[in-house]
């Protein structure tokens, strides 16, 4: 698959000394959704706004379907759309003057037809009259989107797309965002949300510190470095482990009425019948024992923690 935008040895630092972005290197293939995941402060916002033509950079090159986004601005940003986490919007136009505005921006000639699909594609067509002071944060959000999106844009950028939204909208979007990846735009997700990421995203991108320390699909990503973990749940409590036990490095939870253990589902072995066997010889019986696979956050936290 070929990438629509190439980011290379990208680098920016404020006039304050700031770094905020070392020698980052991407690649965003055309059609995918990735998810850029990072801290506050990592670089997200840094390294979208230059994408974006926002912000200049320091140092490096970026192009946006073949256009330098220094040398051919005009070209590059006309194929984006940006959902800012912000919402800004005039309090006092309507959803529909506040959208068709945004598509004359970019000098594209009026097209009703593009606006009122837009507007039924994101629930807003019974909203088209209203002004955007009477909208819900939610309602507001999605015409954030529909700005975004009334240039027909190829690649589309969502920074936070569903903060402080509620958990039946946010289940709404992410359906939307699923569509417009498979209408051949290019979906590119910031958030807060790891169960976002999990949800929706192909690719996943962490950042931290400036840098980009990893970028895998998101399936291949929680086989490698995903975990299990299995809990087993003791007849009686205990609170000291027999030292036969310490290699499995087990953890006593639930005042001592569970035991918990992490291994690697992709090892040659998991050790798991060799603990239960242990478990009997030393007289600690259980009634129940459960599995849980670790999430994306538990391995996005595991990330930036060794990166800390």
């Amino acid at each position: 698959m070929s990438s629509i935008i190439s980011v290379h040895d990208l680098e920016k630092t404020y006039a304050t000394g700031f770094q905020a972005l070392k020698s980052t290197n991407l690649e965003i293939e055309r059609g995918e959704i990735f998810a850029l995941l990072g801290p506050n402060g990592a670089g997200k916002t840094t390294l979208i706004n230059i994408i974006c033509g926002i912000v200049n950079p320091s140092a490096g090159q970026v192009t946006v379907g073949g256009h330098d986004i220094v040398r051919n601005a005009r070209a590059a940003r006309a194929l984006i759309g940006l959902v800012p986490q912000e919402l800004t919007t005039d309090a006092f136009e309507s959803v529909w003057a506040t959208t068709s505005f945004s598509r004359g921006l970019f000098g594209k000639p009026r097209n009703d037809a593009h606006i009122e699909k837009t507007l039924r594609a994101l629930s807003l067509i019974d909203k088209k009259s209203d002004k955007m002071m009477t909208l819900s944060g939610g309602m507001k959000r999605r015409v954030m989107i529909a700005k975004a999106l009334s240039h027909e844009p190829t690649v589309l950028f969502l920074d936070e797309p569903t903060a402080g939204v509620d958990v039946e909208l946010r289940q709404d979007m992410w359906q939307l965002v699923r569509e417009l990846r498979d209408s051949g735009v290019t979906i590119i997700l910031t958030t807060h949300y790891i169960e976002e990421a999990e949800e929706m995203a192909d690719r996943v991108g962490v950042i931290n510190h400036g840098e980009i320390i990893l970028v895998e699909d998101k399936n291949h990503l929680m086989q490698k470095l995903g975990k299990k973990q299995m809990t087993i749940q003791l007849t009686e409590p205990t609170y000291e482990l027999p030292a036969a036990l310490a290699a499995y490095k087990l953890e006593l939870a639930n005042d001592g009425h569970e035991l918990v253990y992490t291994y690697d589902t992709h090892a040659d072995r998991t050790g798991i019948t060799s603990l239960l066997g242990e478990l009997n010889r030393h007289g600690l019986t259980f009634n129940d024992l459960n599995t849980t696979q670790s999430s994306l956050e538990d391995i996005f936290v595991g990330l930036v923690s060794k990166r800390a």
